[in-house]
């Protein structure tokens, strides 16, 4: 259960994100930018003169030279890119290496379900799971933390599918904590109650709601443990 890391990938040092979107670097001793796909804040990990991993894109139409992919964090490599989590779920599900909603005959990538679109469908006889992921990169105190910065987006996503879950679609949310050195799951109630409240409603109503964590580096990334999840304030 892994997904390649491709391209070329390069060492440099984070300077200053400039917005969601962009951040300058510091690369083979020259100022560059590069583009950050994830629009959480993760203000732990993008720090001045942090190493970190980078890729370069050779594209003409973009105004960013390169992908900015993943943080050295103490002893341990965060990936930021928050499209991971889909794609190795994808796979994982793909080629039923989980053990979760095994009589599925066909995996959907994105799929409408009243006002929101989830990332997996999962197809069987009877009817549809509806999978919703979610990228987690911050870790306080062994405790990997969703979100780390308010959702209003994600807490609309919880509720509908606990609408789905009453409507008798299977449900689940998982969790990827794109990194290994988190023991426990937790909602982030202190940064965002609303959604730590939908997702624990959520967890009531018989939604499935999975934390695992990731091996990280500059080659791939797999899927390590199901973690404990708390859902308590």
């Amino acid at each position: 259960m892994d997904i390649s890391i491709k391209g070329d990938i390069q060492e440099a040092f984070f300077i200053k994100r400039l917005n969601r979107f962009v951040a300058k670097i510091l690369v083979n001793n020259k100022i560059e930018f590069a583009h950050v796909p994830n629009t959480g804040r993760m203000k732990e990990l993008l720090i001045k003169d942090r190493k970190v991993l980078v890729r370069k894109v050779e594209d003409k139409n973009r105004k960013t030279k390169y992908d900015l992919l993943m943080v050295f964090y103490k002893d341990t490599l965060v990936a930021i890119d928050s499209r991971l989590p889909n794609k190795i779920l994808y796979k994982a599900f793909y080629n039923k290496q989980l053990p979760y909603f095994k009589d599925y005959v066909e995996v959907k990538k994105e799929i409408n379900f009243g006002k929101s679109r989830f990332d997996i469908g999962l197809v069987n006889r009877k009817n549809i799971v509806l999978i919703e992921a979610k990228c987690v990169t911050l870790v306080e105190n062994n405790i990997a933390k969703f979100p780390d910065a308010p959702t209003e987006r994600g807490t609309k996503h919880i509720k509908e599918i606990i609408k789905a879950s009453s409507e008798g679609f299977g449900t689940g949310i998982f969790f990827i904590i794109q990194r290994n050195d988190a023991k426990f799951f937790s909602p982030n109630w202190e940064l965002d109650s609303k959604f730590s409240e939908a997702l624990k409603e959520a967890n009531d109503r018989g939604v499935l709601i999975k934390a695992i964590t990731c091996n990280i580096n500059k080659e791939k990334m797999s899927l390590n443990e199901e973690i404990p999840i708390i859902l308590e304030q």
